[in-house]
């Protein structure tokens, strides 16, 4: 069989790096049902229909299609969810009936989205979501709320410092408005790109494609450059002069939200409020959240808002607010400069040795009873001699070998990264809870600061 040749966006991982990944998800996971989201999980295909409805080209949506399909059937409609946001509106409107609202929930899922590959950007990723949903109302604690989780949950992890940039689409919607705007939502898009494509070419997007004179323009963009760490640029925003009821609606929930959020600072998670932030999708309403990695430039980590109308019945509305985390987008590029690692490539914690292959049934017998207390435990797989097992092990990452009682010897474990051997009984033996698992390690932290 020839070499397989790779492909292009598709992470693989090797098992220390897929250790690596555990951790963080098991870490996430951890955070958010402390504050007492709880998991869902949706069905990776959705009708293209309830895939494209919400403006997404659909260039970027893998369509699926059995080999044999005949025409006429009707799967040939489907397609590959590109993220969690869109299937969760599709999961409320269908399940309401049987859900207790504001619905708290989290979601680590994989997603697929065809673009092209790039470091930061994947075919398939994962991604860690979490969304306060209402029935007809939600209050804004939420939007505090959901910053509050991602932060504490990103600050337990030795990753680089993230920065939250965090706006409010009814300040700049209010805003364009008030300077006469015809179609905010145009200079909302054009805007939105001021980090990628620059000052220039915003500007003459907003000439062109939003109809603005150079008054309007130099007005947006002004309000574009204020960012902030306190809630002094709303200062900033009334130096401007401009004026409308959206405005000062915006202006007061963005205080809120960056008052409310300020506990959550840390040398790890920084919080700013940066007016040019958008968000391009046109479902938003309110808060809106970017986050990005000191180490990747300016690629968004996660990101999310407010959307006060995703789904509806026609009846009742499911208004919510939501951070989606690329869990791929940060670990991926991490992992490929070498720079995070497990401390080891197997879950196991001990690996009992084997004096003779006699022994293998009393070698058994260990592994069980450690296995019964949570201590994953692995038998050596041949009884060479003990330099060689121990070897092994740590080839592995294993930081325990047990060695079974054997004539006048009574059972031992020994610590192999300090050379501690001591006596023990397997049916007490307790390891430090940092050795229980595989732990997420910086292999050069140094490289990790700002």
């Amino acid at each position: 069989m020839p070499r397989p040749t790779p492909l292009s966006g598709f992470p693989e991982l090797l098992p220390s790096q897929r250790a690596a990944e555990l951790a963080v998800l098991d870490s996430l996971r951890s955070t958010f049902e402390l504050h007492g989201f709880a998991s869902l999980e949706t069905r990776s295909v959705e009708t293209l229909d309830q895939l494209l409805r919400k403006g997404e080209t659909s260039k970027e949506v893998y369509v699926l299609r059995r080999l044999q399909a005949e025409s006429g059937d009707t799967d040939t409609g489907w397609g590959l969810h590109f993220d969690l946001t869109v299937p969760l509106a599709r999961y409320v409107l269908e399940h309401a009936g049987k859900l207790e609202f504001p619905l708290r929930r989290y979601q680590i899922q994989k997603c697929w989205r065809g673009e092209r590959p790039q470091e930061g950007r994947y075919r398939e990723f994962t991604q860690a979501d979490i969304d306060v949903i209402g029935r007809d109302e939600l209050g804004f604690d939420a939007d505090v709320e959901v910053t509050e989780v991602m932060a504490e949950a990103l600050s337990l992890l030795p990753l680089p410092p993230v920065t939250l940039h965090i706006n409010n689409r009814k300040l700049i919607e209010g805003f364009y408005l008030g300077v006469g705007a015809a179609d905010p939502a145009a200079v909302i898009r054009a805007v939105d790109k001021l980090d990628k494509v620059g000052a220039d070419r915003v500007r003459a997007s907003l000439l062109d494609s939003a109809g603005l004179d150079s008054a309007q323009i130099d007005q947006c963009l002004a309000l574009a450059g204020i960012s902030s760490t306190d809630v002094s640029f709303a200062d900033e925003v009334m130096a401007l002069g401009v004026r409308h009821p959206l405005l000062d609606q915006g202006l007061d929930e963005l205080v809120r939200a960056l008052d409310g959020a300020t506990h959550v600072r840390s040398e790890r998670f920084a919080l700013v409020a940066d007016l040019k932030v958008a968000r391009g999708l046109d479902y938003y309403t309110g808060t809106v959240f970017e986050g990005r990695m000191t180490t990747h430039g300016d690629v968004s980590i996660c990101a999310g808002g407010r959307y006060d109308a995703l789904a509806s019945d026609g009846r009742t509305t499911f208004p919510g607010v939501g951070i989606s985390l690329g869990v791929t987008r940060i670990l991926a590029p991490l992992m490929a400069r070498g720079l995070i690692d497990a401390d080891r490539s197997v879950p196991s914690c001990v690996l009992v040795a084997l004096p003779t292959e006699n022994d293998r049934d009393s070698a058994r017998a260990v592994a069980r009873a450690l296995r019964a207390r949570g201590i994953a435990t692995e038998i050596a797989p041949t009884a060479d001699r003990f330099g060689r097992q121990i070897r092994h092990a740590d080839r592995r990452g294993i930081p325990y070998v047990w060695f079974p009682a054997t004539g006048d010897s009574g059972n031992q474990v020994k610590d192999i990264r300090s050379g501690e051997q001591v006596d023990a009984d397997a049916s007490v033996w307790q390891p430090p809870v940092d050795d229980l698992r595989p732990r997420l390690v910086s292999t050069d932290p140094q490289e990790l600061l700002p």
